[in-house]
């Protein structure tokens, strides 16, 4: 670890860059706000003193309309019911929470809603049968080809009288394909002797549990059968200071996101190339470090209900996301790629194939989109520029040598300046993901062709600040 002192320092500097570059998008959104408006409709909300809300982020906007009309009330209905359940009939409870969920989609999404997700899960329930991963893997690209065609999209708008019933069963396909997909992958890949729960009434308690059902996060198979048949339930008031402690943090965040998008119009500002061409480059990277921020806020809110509920069933949520501008690494921020396909232990073809696969998959789950595209390879070649220096940097005479010249304080110094270059790299290919192709070339542009070497220079620095930060806090969370 380095002196307190001056891991104060860097978390203050990356503190005071932040909210300093927050202000600068403040005042450039009160600047154009007239003009913003006229082009984007702002609306004008009642929550922060008639403050004008920047209603671009279709997402944030969808889910809490949704959670307003009905999705809250059922998933108050699901914590109701598993509570019951557990204290009057535990040993059925998760069959009681599967005829809940198939009634609670059956509210939202009508008969054709759960007939659609049966289906799916029945068809990948019978290709599984044969017990081949390639199968497996073409059959959930096969139906979600399916939900992109566009007669079967005309055909499910004739099932429904508004356009946000159609995307609320849409994303929910598109969510529920990693469920059956989770878990025909796992059976595929299980023993006869060890396949005693993969039947496919376990399979439907699965894709019908209703906290991840429309949105997730995604709790692989044989973590949500083993914590199913034997939950970690707490005592009552435990189970009180929980909900407590998890709604007070959901309303925190809450009100950060819908502060976000009351004083900074960034979602409508990246929509305007003109003006992000026009803005300073404070304001330039307080809008990338606001629109990576909120679509983290975004998540802690949206995964952060169901694993909330999951915690009083008496399961492991997976972990919330993290913050990209405390990220160091390619290989921390996908994790849930990079680790669960051997890391850099498949040796090099097999990492590059494997890991090119995975996002591919990515790329094509959110939508095969130009953008998703360019975003996929930017990351592979992100995590692969990575794992290549990781095997240079760990190789025996360059660790005897950096030991032999550096000093242990020296190395971390060296480990932020160049986990600085991945952080920007990962911040730009995010933009590009969430604003574009268009986007991420207007920041590549500006800040390391025009802005080079000053501008470019101050945007590692900062980054070097927040990666010092990123790293004292991974040592820190590994340790406890």
């Amino acid at each position: 670890m380095l002196p307190p002192q001056e891991l104060s320092l860097y978390l203050l500097a990356s503190l005071g860059f932040h909210f300093y570059s927050f202000y600068e998008v403040y005042k450039v959104s009160r600047e154009h706000e007239e003009e913003l408006d006229q082009e984007f409709e702002l609306e004008t909300s009642t929550l922060f003193g008639g403050l004008k809300k920047d209603p671009s982020d279709f997402e944030w906007n969808f889910w809490m309309e949704w959670g307003k009309q009905r999705l809250a009330w059922l998933l108050l209905g699901h914590a109701t019911m598993s509570q019951l359940a557990a204290l009057l009939a535990k040993k059925h409870r998760p069959w009681i929470l599967t005829v809940y969920g198939v009634w609670a989609c059956w509210c939202v999404l009508g008969t054709p809603g759960v007939a659609m997700v049966f289906l799916h899960a029945a068809v990948a329930f019978c290709v599984a049968q044969f017990r081949s991963l390639v199968l497996s893997w073409l059959c959930s690209l096969i139906l979600l080809f399916t939900l992109r065609l566009h007669d079967v999209e005309e055909v499910k708008r004739r099932w429904y009288q508004t356009e946000g019933e159609c995307y609320l069963l849409q994303f929910t396909l598109t969510v529920r394909c990693l469920s059956y997909t989770s878990f025909c992958l796992e059976l595929c890949l299980q023993r006869p002797t060890e396949r005693a729960s993969f039947s496919f009434p376990w399979m439907l308690a699965y894709v019908f549990y209703y906290p991840v059902f429309h949105n997730g996060p995604i709790l692989n198979f044989l973590e949500f059968c083993k914590q199913m048949q034997h939950p970690e339930f707490s005592t009552g008031q435990h189970s009180l200071c929980v909900l407590a402690r998890g709604l007070g943090r959901l309303l925190c965040w809450w009100v950060l996101a819908e502060l976000m998008v009351h004083l900074m119009y960034m979602h409508a500002l990246y929509s305007s190339i003109p003006l992000l061409e026009a803005v300073s480059y404070w304001a330039l990277g307080g809008l990338a470090l606001a629109h990576v921020l909120f679509f983290y806020v975004k998540y802690l809110v949206l995964f952060g209900v169901p694993a909330l509920l999951m915690r009083l069933d008496g399961l492991t949520p997976p972990p919330l996301p993290r913050c990209v501008s405390t990220m160091f690494s390619f290989s921390g921020m996908w994790r849930y790629v990079y680790i669960p396909l051997g890391g850099s232990q498949r040796g090099l073809l097999g990492t590059l194939l494997s890991t090119a696969m995975t996002f591919a998959f990515v790329s094509y789950w959110h939508g095969s989109y130009d953008d998703l595209w360019c975003w996929a390879a930017l990351n592979w070649l992100g995590v692969t520029v990575e794992s290549g220096a990781r095997r240079l940097l760990e190789t025996p005479c360059i660790q005897e040598s950096l030991a032999r010249r550096l000093s242990p304080q020296a190395r971390r110094r060296l480990h932020a300046v160049l986990a600085s270059c991945c952080t920007s790299m990962l911040i730009l290919f995010n933009l590009v993901f969430l604003g574009g192709i268009q986007v991420g070339k207007t920041y590549w542009d500006r800040i390391f062709v025009r802005g080079w070497p000053w501008v470019t220079l101050s945007v590692l620095g900062f980054l070097y600040c927040c990666s010092h930060v990123g790293i004292a806090w991974a040592q820190t969370y590994t340790v406890h």
